[in-house]
């Protein structure tokens, strides 16, 4: 099976209208994209969402969980995009209603021997990792259920939204078990170590009002009748960053990514080297002139 490359056209793709109803059939959660129902798709809008791509994972009989063959087609994605300057802001969504990702696929996993069990982790793994690096602003929307594997991805996205009825914790330990795909990690990173220690260690599920008081998401909405209010929400936050610089966003998003692993010293020496990455450029200019010319800047990514 393979991941689709369709470069989607969006006739009438006004924010409001797609909160009105899902007009484009590849952003609707009750409708799958083709029959053969693939497991991965690329959408890249255009209009006035220009500059917003979104992956759609689509495997509604094993609840968006992560195998050998949706794992091998995020990595090829991932690699493929992340070249596109076209590509302002990334978000990541399920097709399917109720469900974010479930985790790692565990009937998959039962069939594995122990010498491949860690080699199969290792490469969730690397995924997370890879799309942490992403290079420019990712946004996990999560309607439905996102635990195991499935929050480990969403924790590797910049920014999180979620559904006020969305379910998400890191469930392992009740397998016998540790999060394996960055979960320990970047759950602290984000909630802090006691937090971290406390959800991990009970294997606690929260919904998205807990996950947004304890800011493991950035923004929580109650969910609406398409079961997509999460998905939305983050159209509006890709949005509101689509028109900034793309380089300096793509420096923004490295300075504090490496930043937060140093000590402040050194944060502060990658930040010199980031900003001094964007003085050369075309759109450093053009920003200085749009706002002495009282204008919109026309930013090209060079």
């Amino acid at each position: 099976m393979h991941c689709s490359r369709r470069l989607i056209k969006v006739v009438s793709s006004s924010l409001s209208t797609l909160q009105g109803r899902c007009v484009l059939r590849s952003l609707s959660t009750s409708t799958p994209l083709n029959s053969n129902q693939e497991e991965l798709s690329t959408t890249h809008l255009d209009g006035d969402l220009e500059g917003i791509t979104v992956l759609g994972l689509n495997r509604p009989e094993s609840r968006n969980s992560i195998g050998r063959n949706l794992g091998k087609m995020v990595t090829e994605v991932v690699e493929e995009m992340k070249y596109n300057n076209n590509i302002r802001v990334l978000i990541l969504r399920s097709m399917v209603p109720g469900i974010f990702c479930a985790g790692a696929d565990l009937k998959e996993r039962r069939t594995m021997s122990e010498s491949e069990v860690g080699p199969f982790v290792g490469r969730l793994r690397q995924i997370m990792f890879d799309l942490q690096q992403f290079p420019v602003p990712t946004i996990a929307a999560m309607d439905g259920t996102a635990v195991g594997g499935g929050l480990e991805m969403a924790l590797g996205f910049d920014m999180r939204v979620a559904a006020s009825d969305s379910k998400l914790g890191l469930v392992e330990t009740k397998l016998a078990i540790i999060p394996g795909g960055g979960g320990t990690q970047n759950l602290a990173r984000a909630i802090g170590p006691s937090l971290a220690k406390e959800m991990i260690y009970t294997a606690r599920v929260i919904d998205g009002n807990q996950a947004h008081k304890i800011g493991l998401v950035n923004h929580v909405v109650p969910q609406n009748e398409n079961g997509d209010a999460a998905f939305l929400r983050a159209l509006e936050l890709a949005k509101e960053i689509v028109p900034q610089g793309p380089i300096a966003l793509r420096m923004a998003k490295q300075a504090i990514n490496r930043g937060i692993e140093v000590d402040l010293s050194t944060g502060l020496a990658i930040e010199q080297g980031c900003y001094a990455q964007v003085i050369p450029t075309k759109d450093r200019l053009e920003g200085l002139n749009a706002f002495k010319e009282k204008r919109k800047p026309n930013y090209k990514g060079h």
